[in-house]
C-alpha cells in the first residue's frame, strides 16, 4: 500500500505549530468513489480551538503589518517553491486529495499548481500596493494610503479548496493581514496538510487553520470580535447566516456564494472539435462542480442541432468512475447530499416532458452503483421554470435551449437570482463585446468558460445572489484592506 492510500489524520494549525484538537477529537473522511473506504481522519476543532486561533492570529497582526510589502512577497515567492519543489510530496498531496474529494487526478494536479501560482501573482503586486497617491493642496497636503484590516477569516468550500484558497489567501497575506483558515469539512485532509507546509515559512500566528463541523465552529469564527473581515466560498443559505452573524460586530464581509452561468451561441459561432471541448469542460470539469461552470446553454435556433449532437459526441467520449484510474475523466460527486439533489433535478424534468439523455461509459458497474456517481447529462428543451434551469446544478447536468433572437438570449440569460459568470461564443469581436456588456455577471468569457477560461489577474465575483465583492486579481488584495487619508496644511507633505 502506498502512503497516498494510507489512512492519515490531520491536526489543527494555531501558534505557528501542528496541535491537536480539544479533548483529542477527530472525524473521518471518506472516499465519495468507494464510500466504505476510509481515507483518513482530520481534527475536529471546538469553540476553544477557535478562540486560540483567533488570539493567535491577533498578536500576530501587529508585526506582520508592519513588515514592508517586499519583505512579505519575498516570503509568498518562497511559498509558491516550497509546494511543488517535492515532487513525491506534490504526488502525495494530490492522490490523498482525489481520493477524499472524488475529482480525476489530473484535477488535483492542476490545482495543486494553481495555487503557487496564485501566491506568485499577488506577490507581484508589491510595489503596486506600497505607491501611496499624494494630493497637493490647498487647502491641505494628503495622502490616500492603505492598511490592512486585521485577522482575516476564510472559509473554504470543498469543491475547489486549493484553488479557491489561492484566490483569498495570498490576497490576505501580501495585504498584511494575518488569517484564520477554515476547510470544508468534506474536503479536509490534503487542503490541510498544504496550509501546514505554508504556515510553516511564516512567522507563528500568521496563519492558523481549524478543521471540524461548521455547525459546530462556524459562528464562533465568524462572530469571533477580533475578526476584522471574513470571505467566505459557499451557499446562499450559508452566506446569509454568515453575513448575518458577522452583521453582530459589523464586520465586513465578502461572499462568493455560486451562480448558474449562462453561455449564449450566435449564429456565427465556430462549432469545431475544439469549441465542444470547450464547452464540455466549461459545463463537467469536476463532475460540474465548480461555482464558474457552465449551467445553463442557450443557442440560435439555427445551430441548435449542431450543439446537440456536438455536444452529445464530446459526452459519449467521457469514461465514468474512480478518478485514481487513468482512464477516468470523470469522478464521483463529493457527496451523498449533492448527489440527491442533481437526481431529483434530472428526475423532475424527465416527469415534465423533456428529453434527458445521459453519456458515458462506466468500465465498474458495481462501483458506479455504490459511489456517488451521475454520468454526463444533457437536457434539451427544457420549461424555464424547472430547476435545472431555475437553481445551480453543482453536478454533471446541463440544459440546452434555442433562442431566436440576440435581445431573447440577453434577457433569459439574465432572468436569474443569481450574477457570477456568463459566456459568449461568436467570432464577431464587437457583436460579442455588445452582449458581455448587457450580462448581468461578474466576469463573461468570450468562446470558452471556466477555468480554463479564467484570467486570475481579473477580480473575480457576482452581481444579485452570487455575492458581495471580489477575489483574485488586485482588487481582491484590495478587499483585505481599508483606505486611511492623512492630511496636513498645503505644504507640509508636497515632499514626503
Amino acid at each position: 500500500m502506498s502512503r497516498a492510500e494510507q489512512q492519515i489524520t490531520t491536526e489543527l494549525f494555531i501558534n505557528g505549530a501542528p496541535c491537536a484538537a480539544e479533548n483529542g477529537r477527530t472525524y473521518a473522511i471518506h472516499n465519495p468513489a468507494r464510500p466504505d473506504e476510509c481515507v483518513g481522519h482530520a481534527a475536529r476543532g471546538s469553540v476553544a480551538d477557535v478562540d486560540a486561533a483567533v488570539r493567535s492570529a491577533h498578536e500576530a497582526y501587529p508585526a506582520w503589518a508592519r513588515m514592508p510589502y517586499g519583505e512579505r512577497a519575498e516570503l509568498l515567492v518562497k511559498i509558491a517553491r516550497v509546494l511543488v519543489e517535492d515532487e513525491a510530496d506534490v504526488d502525495f498531496r494530490s492522490r490523498l486529495f482525489c481520493r477524499e474529494h472524488g475529482k480525476i487526478l489530473k484535477e488535483t494536479r492542476m490545482e495543486m499548481a494553481r495555487l503557487g501560482d496564485r501566491f506568485l501573482l499577488s506577490a507581484s503586486y508589491a510595489d503596486r500596493l506600497q505607491d501611496d497617491e499624494k494630493l497637493s493642496g490647498p487647502p491641505f497636503d494628503t495622502i490616500i494610503t492603505r492598511q490592512p484590516r486585521g485577522v482575516a477569516a476564510l472559509i473554504v468550500p470543498w469543491n475547489w479548496p486549493l484553488s479557491i484558497l489561492g484566490a483569498k489567501l495570498p490576497q490576505a497575506l501580501i495585504a498584511g493581514n494575518t488569517v484564520v483558515v477554515k476547510p470544508s469539512q468534506n474536503s479536509a485532509l490534503a487542503p490541510t496538510l498544504t496550509l501546514h507546509k505554508i504556515a510553516q515559512l511564516l512567522p507563528p500566528g500568521v496563519l492558523n487553520v481549524i478543521t471540524g463541523s461548521s455547525s459546530e465552529i462556524g459562528d464562533a469564527l465568524v462572530g469571533h470580535k477580533l475578526v476584522r473581515r471574513v470571505n467566505f466560498t459557499g451557499s446562499i443559505e450559508i452566506g446569509k447566516h454568515v453575513m448575518k452573524t458577522a452583521a453582530d460586530h459589523l464586520t465586513p464581509v465578502t461572499l462568493e456564494l455560486g451562480g448558474n452561468d449562462a453561455a449564449i451561441i450566435l449564429p456565427d459561432a465556430v462549432l469545431d472539435d475544439a469549441a465542444f471541448m470547450r464547452m464540455y469542460l466549461g459545463a463537467f470539469m469536476s463532475s460540474g462542480q465548480i461555482c464558474m461552470a457552465l449551467k445553463r446553454l442557450y443557442v440560435h435556433r439555427s445551430r441548435y442541432d449542431e450543439v446537440v449532437d456536438g455536444l452529445s459526441a464530446a459526452c459519449a467520449k467521457q469514461v465514468v468512475g474512480d478518478g485514481m484510474l487513468p482512464e477516468t475523466t470523470m469522478g464521483p460527486l463529493n457527496n451523498r447530499k449533492q448527489l440527491g439533489i442533481v437526481q431529483a433535478m434530472i428526475a423532475e424534468a424527465r416527469s415534465a416532458g423533456a428529453e434527458v439523455k445521459e453519456f458515458g461509459s462506466v468500465p465498474d458497474a458495481e462501483l458506479y452503483e455504490k459511489g456517488y456517481f451521475q454520468k454526463p447529462t444533457l437536457v434539451f428543451r427544457p420549461e424555464p421554470g424547472l430547476s435545472v434551469v431555475r437553481e445551480e446544478q453543482f453536478g454533471p447536468i446541463l440544459p440546452i435551449i434555442p433562442f431566436d433572437d440576440e435581445a431573447e438570449a440577453v434577457r433569459l440569460a439574465n432572468d436569474s437570482d443569481f450574477g457570477l459568470c456568463s459566456s459568449v461564443w461568436t467570432e464577431d469581436r464587437e457583436r460579442a463585446l455588445v452582449i458581455a456588456r448587457q450580462l448581468e455577471a461578474g466576469y463573461t468569457y468570450i468562446n470558452g468558460h471556466g477555468p480554463a477560461a479564467q484570467d486570475s489577474r481579473g477580480p473575480f465575483g457576482g452581481f444579485k445572489k452570487s455575492g458581495i465583492g471580489r477575489n483574485l486579481g488586485y482588487e481582491g488584495v484590495l478587499e483585505f484592506q481599508g483606505y486611511h487619508s492623512i492630511s496636513a496644511p498645503a505644504g507640509w507633505l508636497n515632499n514626503t
